[in-house]
């Protein structure tokens, strides 16, 4: 009987020996889960800052070339009203400034004085056979050096045209290619922010 006894009693030390020793495993557990949850969450916190820190220079990066795209939008918009400006209407600031420095003409003044200053007098009355020869040769060069003139005129013309329009093109090409990159940047940073929230799941 007593023998009997000493087993139970063995039997229930045992017992509460082993129950002890997993409620210390468990408290461990606990404890080894806690303290990651801890570190987790921490590490998720460095994450997020970091994240952050990255959008906020990313933005940084992005307004500031955003800026200077539009200070340089700005100065090629300059630039081609000024070539515009002096395109067509040189001939008008021309006008102006010599109206403030001299004396008022009317237009038809101005052309007067203009085709005064072009037109040359033909006195062929009293002209020998060969003199007027020689004022037919003088006028036709003349008259071509003035149709040269004018080819010359026409062709800075057209040369002043293809380059506005190539102007023109560049600032179309250049904003395209501004949202593009755009566009690029706002999906890699939504495909990266998926990626790392089902990397936390």
């Amino acid at each position: 009987m007593e023998k009997d006894l000493m087993e139970l009693q063995t039997l229930i030390e045992v017992h509460f020996e082993s129950r002890k020793k997993e409620e210390e495993e468990l408290i461990n557990l606990k404890d080894r889960i806690e303290k990651r949850r801890s570190e987790r969450a921490e590490q998720q916190r460095i994450r997020s800052e970091r994240d952050k820190e990255r959008q906020k220079r990313l933005e940084e990066e992005r307004a500031r070339k955003e800026e200077e795209e539009a200070k340089k939008r700005a100065e090629d918009d300059a630039k081609k009203k000024k070539t515009l400006t002096s395109l067509h209407f040189g001939g008008y600031m021309q006008k102006l400034v010599k109206k403030r420095s001299g004396k008022r003409q009317t237009e038809r003044e101005k052309k007067k004085k203009i085709l005064n200053e072009r037109r040359k007098s033909l006195d062929i009355e009293n002209m020998s056979q060969d003199r007027l020869k020689e004022k037919a040769k003088e006028l036709w060069e003349w008259m071509h050096q003035l149709e040269a003139e004018k080819f010359e005129l026409q062709y800075q013309f057209a040369r002043q045209k293809y380059e506005i329009n190539v102007l023109r093109n560049r600032v179309s090409d250049h904003q395209k290619t501004v949202l593009l990159r755009c566009w690029i940047c706002y999906r890699l940073n939504w495909r990266w922010k998926a990626l790392l929230s089902q990397w936390l799941l």
